[in-house]
Protein backbone atom coordinates (compact mmCIF):
# COMPACT_ATOMS: atom_id res chain seq x y z
CA UNK A 1 0.00 0.00 0.00
CA UNK A 2 2.00 3.46 -1.13
CA UNK A 3 0.47 7.00 -0.55
CA UNK A 4 0.81 9.66 -2.78
CA UNK A 5 3.78 11.31 -3.54
CA UNK A 6 5.35 14.54 -1.79
CA UNK A 7 8.15 16.48 -3.76
CA UNK A 8 10.88 18.45 -1.85
CA UNK A 9 11.33 22.03 -2.44
CA UNK A 10 13.85 24.79 -2.88
CA UNK A 11 13.37 28.11 -0.73
CA UNK A 12 14.90 30.05 -3.83
CA UNK A 13 15.07 32.99 -1.08
CA UNK A 14 14.46 33.93 2.17
CA UNK A 15 16.20 31.71 4.40
CA UNK A 16 16.09 33.28 7.57
CA UNK A 17 15.20 36.96 6.60
CA UNK A 18 11.40 35.13 7.00
CA UNK A 19 12.03 34.85 10.44
CA UNK A 20 12.18 38.51 10.32
CA UNK A 21 9.47 39.30 7.69
CA UNK A 22 11.50 39.46 4.72
CA UNK A 23 9.78 38.33 1.15
CA UNK A 24 10.88 34.76 0.01
CA UNK A 25 10.01 32.57 -2.57
CA UNK A 26 9.55 28.74 -2.17
CA UNK A 27 9.49 26.35 -5.13
CA UNK A 28 8.38 22.32 -5.35
CA UNK A 29 11.76 20.56 -6.64
CA UNK A 30 10.28 17.51 -8.18
CA UNK A 31 13.80 15.60 -8.44
CA UNK A 32 13.20 14.20 -5.18
CA UNK A 33 9.90 12.52 -3.54
CA UNK A 34 8.71 10.77 -0.68
CA UNK A 35 5.33 8.91 0.37
CA UNK A 36 3.47 6.54 2.75
CA UNK A 37 4.32 2.93 2.60
CA UNK A 38 3.05 -0.29 3.95
CA UNK A 39 4.52 -2.97 2.26
CA UNK A 40 6.23 -5.09 5.20
CA UNK A 41 9.90 -3.52 4.18
CA UNK A 42 12.53 -4.52 6.83
CA UNK A 43 15.08 -2.34 5.67
CA UNK A 44 17.36 -0.60 8.22
CA UNK A 45 16.04 2.67 6.84
CA UNK A 46 12.16 1.49 7.14
CA UNK A 47 12.57 0.29 10.24
CA UNK A 48 14.53 3.90 11.34
CA UNK A 49 11.42 5.77 9.85
CA UNK A 50 8.72 3.42 11.30
CA UNK A 51 10.01 3.94 14.63
CA UNK A 52 10.25 8.10 14.19
CA UNK A 53 7.00 7.47 12.74
CA UNK A 54 6.06 5.97 16.59
CA UNK A 55 7.36 8.91 18.10
CA UNK A 56 5.80 11.52 16.16
CA UNK A 57 2.22 10.09 16.45
CA UNK A 58 2.77 10.36 20.25
CA UNK A 59 3.55 14.07 19.25
CA UNK A 60 0.62 14.70 17.30
CA UNK A 61 -1.82 13.85 19.96
CA UNK A 62 -0.29 17.02 21.81
CA UNK A 63 -1.67 19.02 19.67
CA UNK A 64 -3.92 21.89 20.27
CA UNK A 65 -7.62 19.70 18.91
CA UNK A 66 -8.96 23.20 17.47
CA UNK A 67 -6.27 23.88 15.07
CA UNK A 68 -5.71 20.37 13.63
CA UNK A 69 -7.10 16.91 14.74
CA UNK A 70 -5.79 13.25 13.76
CA UNK A 71 -7.29 10.14 13.25
CA UNK A 72 -5.01 9.01 15.55
CA UNK A 73 -6.37 5.51 15.76
CA UNK A 74 -5.68 4.63 12.57
CA UNK A 75 -2.17 6.49 12.30
CA UNK A 76 -1.31 4.18 15.11
CA UNK A 77 -2.78 0.94 13.98
CA UNK A 78 -1.21 1.92 10.01
CA UNK A 79 2.43 2.86 12.52
CA UNK A 80 1.99 -0.67 13.85
CA UNK A 81 1.32 -2.67 10.76
CA UNK A 82 4.93 -1.27 9.82
CA UNK A 83 4.02 2.06 7.95
CA UNK A 84 7.18 3.82 7.04
CA UNK A 85 8.28 7.20 4.95
CA UNK A 86 9.60 5.79 2.12
CA UNK A 87 11.61 9.26 0.57
CA UNK A 88 14.14 9.71 -2.03
CA UNK A 89 14.78 13.44 -0.03
CA UNK A 90 18.07 13.64 1.00
CA UNK A 91 17.89 14.47 5.14
CA UNK A 92 19.81 17.75 6.38
CA UNK A 93 20.32 19.10 2.75
CA UNK A 94 17.70 21.80 2.87
CA UNK A 95 15.27 20.56 0.47
CA UNK A 96 12.39 19.95 2.96
CA UNK A 97 12.46 16.14 3.93
CA UNK A 98 10.49 16.47 7.03
CA UNK A 99 8.25 19.04 5.34
CA UNK A 100 7.48 16.39 2.63
CA UNK A 101 6.53 13.65 5.64
CA UNK A 102 4.70 15.84 7.42
CA UNK A 103 2.29 16.79 4.47
CA UNK A 104 1.49 13.18 3.47
CA UNK A 105 0.71 12.23 7.21
CA UNK A 106 -1.35 15.39 6.97
CA UNK A 107 -3.00 14.15 3.89
CA UNK A 108 -4.03 10.98 5.31
CA UNK A 109 -5.05 11.45 8.75
CA UNK A 110 -6.17 15.32 8.95
CA UNK A 111 -9.89 15.23 10.25
CA UNK A 112 -11.69 18.14 8.20
CA UNK A 113 -8.17 18.71 6.30
CA UNK A 114 -8.05 21.77 4.11
CA UNK A 115 -7.60 20.18 0.10
CA UNK A 116 -5.55 21.32 -2.59
CA UNK A 117 -8.65 21.53 -4.67
CA UNK A 118 -10.23 24.57 -2.85
CA UNK A 119 -10.45 27.81 -3.28
CA UNK A 120 -7.34 28.56 -1.32
CA UNK A 121 -7.76 32.05 0.34
CA UNK A 122 -5.25 33.49 2.12
CA UNK A 123 -6.84 32.76 5.21
CA UNK A 124 -6.88 29.26 5.02
CA UNK A 125 -3.05 29.11 3.44
CA UNK A 126 -2.07 31.00 6.76
CA UNK A 127 -4.28 28.07 9.18
CA UNK A 128 -2.55 25.70 6.48
CA UNK A 129 1.15 27.43 7.55
CA UNK A 130 0.22 27.21 11.21
CA UNK A 131 -0.99 23.82 11.32
CA UNK A 132 2.16 22.44 9.47
CA UNK A 133 4.87 25.12 12.13
CA UNK A 134 3.35 22.92 15.07
CA UNK A 135 3.55 19.38 13.11
CA UNK A 136 7.19 19.89 12.08
CA UNK A 137 8.25 21.45 14.90
CA UNK A 138 8.60 18.31 16.35
CA UNK A 139 11.49 17.66 13.65
CA UNK A 140 13.56 20.89 14.40
CA UNK A 141 12.19 22.56 17.60
CA UNK A 142 11.18 25.60 15.23
CA UNK A 143 9.32 25.63 11.64
CA UNK A 144 8.05 28.47 9.68
CA UNK A 145 5.74 26.02 8.15
CA UNK A 146 6.46 26.88 4.79
CA UNK A 147 8.52 23.48 3.61
CA UNK A 148 5.09 21.40 4.43
CA UNK A 149 3.09 23.72 3.12
CA UNK A 150 5.23 23.90 0.08
CA UNK A 151 5.30 19.78 -0.40
CA UNK A 152 1.29 19.66 0.58
CA UNK A 153 0.34 22.03 -2.68
CA UNK A 154 2.92 21.58 -4.77
CA UNK A 155 3.03 25.28 -5.90
CA UNK A 156 5.55 27.97 -5.80
CA UNK A 157 4.26 29.84 -2.72
CA UNK A 158 5.19 33.92 -2.32
CA UNK A 159 6.06 34.92 1.05
CA UNK A 160 5.36 38.97 1.60
CA UNK A 161 5.47 38.57 4.73
CA UNK A 162 4.75 36.04 8.45
CA UNK A 163 0.74 36.77 7.74
CA UNK A 164 0.89 37.26 3.81
CA UNK A 165 1.33 34.41 1.87
CA UNK A 166 0.32 33.11 -1.30
CA UNK A 167 0.48 30.70 -4.17
CA UNK A 168 1.66 32.26 -7.36
CA UNK A 169 2.99 31.71 -11.06
CA UNK A 170 6.98 31.91 -11.75
CA UNK A 171 8.27 32.52 -15.25
CA UNK A 172 8.61 29.99 -17.32
CA UNK A 173 11.79 27.88 -17.68
CA UNK A 174 13.94 28.82 -21.06
CA UNK A 175 15.25 26.36 -23.14
CA UNK A 176 17.51 28.28 -24.80
CA UNK A 177 18.79 30.74 -21.94
CA UNK A 178 22.38 30.00 -20.93
CA UNK A 179 21.50 31.67 -17.07
CA UNK A 180 20.51 28.59 -14.50
CA UNK A 181 20.14 28.37 -10.72
CA UNK A 182 22.03 25.40 -9.57
CA UNK A 183 22.26 23.20 -6.76
CA UNK A 184 25.97 21.79 -4.93
CA UNK A 185 26.35 19.19 -2.67
CA UNK A 186 28.27 20.25 -0.15
CA UNK A 187 28.99 16.25 0.84
CA UNK A 188 28.15 17.53 4.90
CA UNK A 189 24.64 16.59 6.72
CA UNK A 190 23.84 20.00 8.01
CA UNK A 191 21.21 20.21 11.61
CA UNK A 192 19.06 22.93 11.48
CA UNK A 193 18.76 23.47 14.97
CA UNK A 194 22.27 24.47 15.54
CA UNK A 195 22.13 27.25 12.53
CA UNK A 196 18.68 28.95 13.69
CA UNK A 197 20.55 28.99 17.41
CA UNK A 198 23.61 30.55 16.20
CA UNK A 199 21.37 33.11 14.00
CA UNK A 200 19.25 33.96 17.16
CA UNK A 201 22.19 34.44 19.27
CA UNK A 202 23.74 37.20 16.45
CA UNK A 203 20.20 39.09 16.62
CA UNK A 204 20.53 39.88 20.14
CA UNK A 205 23.64 42.37 18.60
CA UNK A 206 22.32 45.52 17.66
CA UNK A 207 24.77 46.07 14.57
CA UNK A 208 23.62 42.02 12.71
CA UNK A 209 20.23 43.26 13.47
CA UNK A 210 20.84 46.48 11.48
CA UNK A 211 22.57 44.54 8.85
CA UNK A 212 19.64 42.32 8.30
CA UNK A 213 17.30 44.61 7.94
CA UNK A 214 18.92 47.56 5.81
CA UNK A 215 21.50 44.67 3.28
CA UNK A 216 19.82 40.98 3.59
CA UNK A 217 16.36 41.74 3.74
CA UNK A 218 16.68 44.79 1.23
CA UNK A 219 18.26 42.24 -1.30
CA UNK A 220 16.69 39.46 -0.56
CA UNK A 221 12.84 41.36 -1.40
CA UNK A 222 14.64 42.86 -4.16
CA UNK A 223 16.02 39.18 -5.74
CA UNK A 224 12.08 38.10 -5.24
CA UNK A 225 10.52 41.18 -7.16
CA UNK A 226 12.91 40.71 -9.93
CA UNK A 227 12.76 36.98 -10.40
CA UNK A 228 8.76 37.11 -10.33
CA UNK A 229 9.29 39.56 -13.07
CA UNK A 230 11.83 38.14 -15.08
CA UNK A 231 13.96 41.29 -14.37
CA UNK A 232 17.71 39.03 -14.99
CA UNK A 233 19.68 41.77 -14.86
CA UNK A 234 18.67 43.37 -11.83
CA UNK A 235 17.95 39.54 -10.41
CA UNK A 236 21.74 39.04 -10.60
CA UNK A 237 23.14 41.89 -9.05
CA UNK A 238 20.48 41.68 -6.15
CA UNK A 239 21.95 38.07 -5.88
CA UNK A 240 25.64 39.48 -6.25
CA UNK A 241 25.06 41.80 -3.42
CA UNK A 242 22.95 39.02 -1.20
CA UNK A 243 25.73 36.38 -1.31
CA UNK A 244 28.33 39.06 -0.44
CA UNK A 245 26.38 39.90 2.73
CA UNK A 246 26.08 36.20 3.51
CA UNK A 247 29.40 35.23 3.46
CA UNK A 248 30.17 38.70 5.24
CA UNK A 249 28.11 38.29 8.26
CA UNK A 250 26.38 34.47 8.02
CA UNK A 251 30.22 32.68 7.83
CA UNK A 252 29.13 29.77 10.46
CA UNK A 253 26.58 28.72 8.13
CA UNK A 254 28.74 28.14 5.48
CA UNK A 255 31.09 25.36 5.21
CA UNK A 256 34.69 26.17 5.66
CA UNK A 257 35.73 24.61 2.99
CA UNK A 258 33.43 26.90 0.56
CA UNK A 259 34.63 29.99 1.95
CA UNK A 260 37.21 30.54 -1.04
CA UNK A 261 35.00 29.07 -3.58
CA UNK A 262 32.04 32.06 -2.59
CA UNK A 263 34.49 34.67 -2.96
CA UNK A 264 35.82 33.37 -6.12
CA UNK A 265 32.20 33.24 -7.74
CA UNK A 266 32.03 36.90 -6.14
CA UNK A 267 35.77 37.74 -7.53
CA UNK A 268 34.82 36.61 -11.33
CA UNK A 269 31.14 37.16 -11.68
CA UNK A 270 31.16 33.56 -13.05
CA UNK A 271 28.27 32.41 -10.44
CA UNK A 272 27.17 33.66 -7.27
CA UNK A 273 26.44 31.34 -4.36
CA UNK A 274 23.94 31.53 -1.76
CA UNK A 275 22.70 29.19 1.41
CA UNK A 276 19.84 26.68 0.76
CA UNK A 277 17.75 26.38 3.81
CA UNK A 278 19.49 27.12 6.86
CA UNK A 279 23.31 26.30 5.84
CA UNK A 280 25.64 24.28 7.70
CA UNK A 281 26.01 21.95 4.95
CA UNK A 282 23.90 19.93 2.41
CA UNK A 283 23.36 21.98 -0.42
CA UNK A 284 24.17 25.59 -1.75
CA UNK A 285 22.60 27.37 -3.88
CA UNK A 286 24.07 29.04 -7.18
CA UNK A 287 22.95 31.70 -9.26
CA UNK A 288 24.60 32.29 -12.74
CA UNK A 289 24.07 34.08 -16.18
CA UNK A 290 26.33 31.33 -18.08
CA UNK A 291 26.01 27.51 -17.27
CA UNK A 292 29.47 26.32 -18.19
CA UNK A 293 30.94 29.08 -17.46
CA UNK A 294 30.15 27.84 -13.70
CA UNK A 295 30.42 24.26 -14.72
CA UNK A 296 34.12 25.01 -15.61
CA UNK A 297 34.80 26.85 -12.27
CA UNK A 298 33.34 24.50 -10.29
CA UNK A 299 34.38 21.70 -12.28
CA UNK A 300 34.65 19.54 -9.00
CA UNK A 301 32.17 19.72 -7.99
CA UNK A 302 28.43 18.23 -9.43
CA UNK A 303 25.66 20.82 -9.96
CA UNK A 304 22.13 19.82 -10.73
CA UNK A 305 19.96 22.43 -12.29
CA UNK A 306 17.24 23.49 -10.68
CA UNK A 307 15.98 26.57 -12.79
CA UNK A 308 16.60 27.56 -16.74
CA UNK A 309 16.95 31.76 -17.62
Amino acid sequence: MKGPLFYSKILLFGEYGIIKDSKGLSIPYNFYNGALKTDHNTSDNAQLSNKNLKRFANYLETLDPELVAFDNDRLKADVDAGMYFDSSIPQGYGVGSSGALVAAIYDKYAIKKITVLENLTREKLLVLKSIFSEMESFFHGKSSGLDPLNSYLSLPILINSKDNIEATGIPTQSTSGKGAVFLIDSGIIGETAPMVSIFMESMKQEGFRNMLKNQFIKHTDACVDDFLKGDIKSLFSNTKQLSKVVLNHFKPMIPKQFHELWKNGLDTNDYYLKLCGSGGGGYILGFTEDIEKAKNALKDYKLEVVYNF
